[in-house]
C-alpha cells in the first residue's frame, strides 16, 4: 500500500527527532514542525525525508503555499508544476559524485497525482507551470518578482530543495501549490503580511478537504 505524506488527522510517531502523524492509508509530516516553527532557510529536507523513508514512505505529495507570479492565477489557484527554476538552490545529502544529478519532478507519480486530483470535491487543479524558489525567509522585492516572472509562474521556498533531496533518498516526489497571495509588486499597493496570512486562511480548509479525498483514491489505486 501506498505511504505518503498526507493528513491531517492522525497519531503521533517521532523518527530521529522528526515528529510524523501517521494514518492507516497516509503519512503527514509538516515542513515546518508541528509544535515549533521552523523557517524556510532552517529546514533540513534531509532529516524530514529520512523520516518519511523510516517510516515506510516510497512516493510524496508535497503541499506548498505559494505566491502567484501571473495576475491571472489569483488566489486560491491550485497547481503542480512540471519544472522548477531554482539556480541558487544546491542541496545534496551527498558530499561526493553523487550529487550530479538530473533534477525534476516524478513524471509517473505525478501523472497519478494530477488523475487522482479530478475526484477532488472542489478544487481543479492546473496541470504544469515552473515553481521558483528563493531562500526565505523573507518574500520577494518586485523587482525579483518581476525578473522571476520570466520564467516561472509561483515563488516559494521548499519545493526545488525537497525535490532534489526526494529522488536522492529514493522517493517518488510530485507538488501541489496552493496560491496564498499574489506576489510582492503585481499589485497597485505593497503586499502586506496579514494579505498572505487572510489568504492562506481562506484556502486552508479546502485544501485540507481535498488532499484527504485525494490521499484516499490514491491509496486504492496502489493496493
Amino acid at each position: 500500500m501506498m505511504r505518503a505524506a498526507a493528513g491531517p488527522s492522525a497519531k503521533r510517531a517521532d523518527h530521529a527527532g522528526v515528529t510524523l502523524l501517521e494514518t492507516d492509508a497516509a503519512i503527514w509530516l509538516e515542513r515546518h514542525g508541528l509544535d515549533t516553527f521552523t523557517p524556510a532557510h532552517r529546514l533540513d529536507h534531509v532529516a524530514n525525508l529520512d523520516a518519511l523513508a523510516a517510516a515506510g514512505c516510497d512516493r510524496v505529495i508535497a503541499l506548498s503555499s505559494v505566491g502567484s507570479l501571473r495576475s491571472d492565477w489569483p488566489v486560491g489557484t491550485v497547481m503542480s508544476p512540471d519544472d522548477f527554476f531554482a539556480p541558487g538552490t544546491h542541496p545534496s545529502r551527498f558530499n561526493d559524485a553523487r550529487g550530479h544529478s538530473v533534477p525534476g519532478f516524478d513524471l509517473g507519480w505525478r501523472a497519478e497525482v494530477i488523475s487522482a486530483w479530478s475526484n477532488a470535491p472542489s478544487t481543479r487543479l492546473i496541470d504544469g507551470g515552473v515553481y521558483a524558489q528563493t531562500s526565505g525567509p523573507r518574500l520577494e522585492t518586485p523587482a525579483e518578482v518581476r525578473a522571476l516572472a520570466r520564467d516561472a509562474d509561483v515563488v516559494g521556498m521548499t519545493v526545488a530543495s525537497e525535490c532534489i533531496i526526494a529522488a536522492e533518498t529514493g522517493l517518488a516526489y510530485a507538488a501541489v501549490c496552493v496560491v496564498d497571495n499574489l506576489a510582492n509588486g503585481l499589485e497597485a499597493t505593497p503586499l502586506t503580511m496579514d494579505e498572505y496570512a487572510a489568504g492562506a486562511a481562506v484556502n486552508r480548509d479546502r485544501l485540507i478537504a481535498d488532499i484527504e479525498t485525494v490521499i484516499v483514491a490514491l491509496a486504492r489505486s496502489s493496493r
